[in-house]
């Protein structure tokens, strides 16, 4: 699958000359933008500034996986343009955002009120298929950088994991591959990258990040936050195990989602799920696959 090259001219032109007003987010790289194309598209432009450490091999590693790959719950990358002032990447436009921006309500226009747990499970199970998908490949895909800030949704709130600039793809036989960084963000990351002093990554590293996630959408707290339970000043997957632990499952779920509607045994094993994610033994985290089965087998 090839991907569209455009000129510097029909991008700029897109975003009104790089008007602060076409800006929807700022990422680690530069800004990104909404822009109108010349043929009528809607589209998602990541501008990477030519000075940018790392940019090359960003834009190198977003164009090497996720330009190759299509599947419904990962974002296309649609195009480039590479130019000696700046480099763009074009990306199909995701209209909902975020979901970093639902679950902690930022930009004043996201209510995590609309993230029922009905919704919240099809996001969590869009983001596992995805990864299925990538781990699943002849040359399977670690992601690296799983959260909530890199799961787009759409109108249906239907999941599109992005931002693969960190992502790198193992060849068959190998297990897993050295780097020169732990990648990812601080409170997703596995613990073997954490206090392992050699720098690798795994596809159960991903596993990890998942479990992570799983628990941050369930209970729309951040890794971080040590305000999970007045009980427990732990961060959020401490905290968790502690409240699993004494079955206090439901102490755990989204104070902003109804309880009426909720099945505790679907609760229950949704966590047990999670923390299955979050064994501490890399070798004892199930796969992907196996994740996606236990998922769609949850209680309705």
């Amino acid at each position: 699958m090839s991907l569209t090259f455009f000129s510097r001219q029909e991008l700029a032109k897109a975003i009104n000359n790089f008007s602060p007003n076409s800006i929807i987010c700022v990422g680690g790289f530069g800004p990104i933008y909404k822009a109108e194309l010349s043929n009528g598209s809607t589209v998602a432009l990541k501008y990477l500034d030519s000075n940018a450490f790392g940019g090359f091999s960003y834009i190198h590693a977003e164009i090497k996986t996720l330009g190759k790959l299509r599947h419904p719950n990962l974002v296309k990358l649609l195009g480039r343009c590479m130019s000696s002032s700046g480099r763009f990447l074009v990306y199909e436009f995701i209209e909902n955002g975020s979901l970093h921006e639902w679950l902690h309500g930022q930009r004043g226009v996201r209510d995590p009120m609309a993230l029922p747990w009905e919704t919240r499970m099809k996001i969590v199970k869009g983001v596992a298929d995805a990864l299925k998908y990538l781990h699943g490949l002849q040359r399977p895909v670690i992601h690296r950088d799983i959260k909530a800030g890199h799961v787009l949704l759409d109108s249906n709130f239907e999941a599109h994991l992005t931002d693969f600039g960190l992502a790198r793809m193992l060849e068959p036989s190998e297990t897993h591959l050295s780097t020169y960084i732990n990648a990812g963000s601080l409170w997703y990351r596995p613990p073997e990258y954490l206090f392992d002093r050699a720098s690798w990554a795994t596809l159960k590293g991903d596993v990890y990040s998942f479990g992570v996630l799983m628990l941050e959408i369930a209970s729309g707290k951040p890794p971080s936050s040590m305000d999970i339970h007045p009980s427990f000043r732990l961060r959020l997957p401490q905290c968790a195990k502690k409240l699993v632990a004494k079955n206090m499952h439901m102490d755990l779920v989204d104070s902003r989602i109804l309880r009426q509607k909720l099945n505790e045994a679907s609760v229950i094993e949704y966590f047990r799920i999670a923390l299955s994610c979050l064994k501490y033994d890399p070798k004892q985290r199930p796969k992907m696959s196996v994740v996606v089965q236990m998922l769609n087998a949850l209680p309705m």
